[in-house]
């Protein structure tokens, strides 16, 4: 009898992956549009020619990658989500809520990457016509906005979202808007926390935020890259944003993105920032 120890066997896929994978590349090719409807259950048993318990098992892989609903009743059937930026950033939150990172150093790099941003923006040669005039609508709304708390703290984060967005990378688009979802979704649990209790910051200080944001895009219009990042670099200032509820040394919490945190609860305070 031979020493040799025996061959290791190979693992082969379940086949509820494999099935998982094939409709995985069909949702991120575009075959099925975003809320588009998968197949029927009966259509992709015959297609896949697999049993009721393994399709099932595929489904529940996709659901819980947020690549699928499974709704169940007489208008069920399994809805497509196309992956965005807010997706990545709920895994991103989660690695750094695991490694104890510091909200500040989430607002530090955002800084870095959002002045580039706009930077790209002022860079593009139909900015005139992709970039400015939606920059200019949410400036507009803003303006209107400037005595209702809350609405003007998400007009004003759309401005930002749009900066990323428009930035004509799609690899940046992702990565920077992943990052800037964790910071608002902080923005946007302080800005309800802090209006409730009477301590907005004042109109003045919501119109010197709107002028910057407004200065930003007649410089990005006349392509001043230089210039549009350094002034979004220092209009974006984390250390502007903390007060006694939110200090630079609070952990990133993942759960403000799933609204799984109450806006009162202080255990998780955000960051005092006016975007």
């Amino acid at each position: 009898m031979s020493d040799e120890p025996a061959p290791t066997q190979l693992r082969h896929p379940r086949v509820a992956e494999l099935v998982a994978g094939r409709l995985r590349e069909r949702i991120l090719d575009g075959d099925i549009p975003d809320g588009g409807l998968l197949p029927s259950q009966e259509k992709l048993l015959v297609e896949f020619k697999v049993s009721k318990p393994s399709l099932r098992e595929a489904l529940r892989i996709l659901e819980t990658e947020g690549l699928l609903t499974v709704r169940r009743g007489k208008i069920g059937g399994a809805v497509v989500h196309v992956p965005e930026a807010r997706d990545a950033a709920y895994n991103l939150g989660l690695a750094l809520q695991a490694k104890k990172v510091a909200i500040d150093d989430v607002g530090q790099t955002l800084r870095q990457l959002e002045s580039a941003c706009a930077g790209m923006c002022a860079a593009r040669p139909d900015r005139n016509e992709a970039v400015v005039p939606v920059l200019r609508r949410h400036n507009a709304a803003a303006r209107d906005l400037l005595h209702d708390e809350l609405a003007y703290v998400e007009e004003m984060a759309e401005f930002h979202e749009s900066i990323v967005g428009l930035c004509g990378s799609p690899t940046m688009q992702v990565v920077a808007g992943a990052i800037e979802s964790l910071w608002l979704a902080h923005v946007r649990t302080w800005a309800q926390r802090v209006s409730e209790r009477g301590d907005f910051p004042d109109a003045d200080y919501r119109r010197k935020g709107l002028e910057e944001h407004e200065l930003m895009a007649d410089l990005i219009e006349a392509g001043e890259v230089d210039a549009v990042t350094r002034l979004a670099s220092s209009h974006f200032d984390p250390q502007q944003f903390y007060d006694d509820f939110s200090r630079p040394e609070q952990p990133v919490r993942a759960a403000f993105l799933r609204h799984e945190v109450e806006p009162g609860d202080d255990r998780s305070a955000a960051p005092r920032r006016i975007v």
